[in-house]
Formats: structure tokens, C-alpha cells, sequence
């Protein structure tokens, strides 16, 4: 598999101990930044209200498979977690579109460190998560 970067994501959040630990406890802003040649596909993203970014954890180096997650004092399991030092070093936001202009979509509820590497972008869709379960965060998350 190749992965191509189709962009570039652009934030507030110089490194990790500026940046929110997830995107709906952030009120940033930011520009997600596509290279030109992918604005094309942009078409009809502009009718949803958010979108998954994929991305490359670029600053993150090395994982370990147990891990203390943010949310919690007990060491889990990396895959039960979003923990950003992984062995693939992607990562995942879903983020509010305010706006879309040629190659730039303006997001609220940004995470993501300032020139994050954008590998992909999907509508979200709510529904598509009908009862959901979230395993060691229940009572931890309002």
C-alpha cells in the first residue's frame, strides 16, 4: 500500500502540549489545506456539517501497547485507546466544516498539531455509528 499526503493541516496548536486531547473538547479553528490537484473532490463535501481527517501522527516516534490514556489512571491497551504514538502513525479527527473555498476547507474543533500531513477525508455520518458502545470510557466522558 502507498500512501500519498493530499495535504497539509493547518492549527493554532504548535505541539502536543498545546493541542487538545480530542476534537470535541476544542473550540480551535483551522484550515485544512488540499493540495490543488485533489480540490476537485471537494464537490458536494459542503452539504455535510462535519468530516473525518485522516492523518499522519508526524511528530509522534515509537509505541508501546500499553499505554495511559488521558482520560484515564490505569495503563490499557493501545488499541482500546487514541493515543498517538502507534506503529502506523495515523490518526483520525472528526471536525465541524464551517466553510469550504477551492482547495481549503475552514474546520471547528480542530486537534491536530499546525502542519499535520493530511492522507484522507471522509463525510461523517452519524448514523453509520447507531449503538456504539465506548468500552472503558463510560462514566468518564459526558
Amino acid at each position: 500500500m502507498k500512501v500519498k499526503t493530499i495535504g497539509i493541516i493547518h492549527t493554532p496548536f504548535k505541539d502536543k502540549k498545546t493541542a487538545p486531547i480530542q476534537p470535541a473538547k476544542s473550540s480551535a479553528r483551522g484550515k485544512v489545506e488540499l493540495f490543488k490537484c485533489y480540490a476537485e473532490g471537494l464537490e458536494g463535501l459542503d452539504k455535510f456539517s462535519h468530516v473525518i481527517l485522516i492523518y499522519q501522527f508526524h511528530k509522534s516516534r515509537g509505541f508501546k501497547l500499553k499505554v495511559k490514556p488521558f482520560l484515564d489512571d490505569n495503563f490499557r491497551g493501545l488499541f482500546s485507546t487514541r493515543y498517538p504514538c502507534r506503529p502506523n502513525q495515523i490518526g483520525l479527527s472528526v471536525v465541524s466544516v464551517l466553510k469550504i473555498r477551492k482547495n481549503v476547507i475552514e474546520v471547528g474543533n480542530i486537534d491536530v498539531l499546525d502542519g499535520t500531513p493530511l492522507l484522507d477525508i471522509k463525510p461523517y455520518v452519524p448514523q453509520f455509528g447507531d449503538n456504539a458502545s465506548i468500552g472503558w470510557l463510560k462514566g468518564k466522558i459526558k
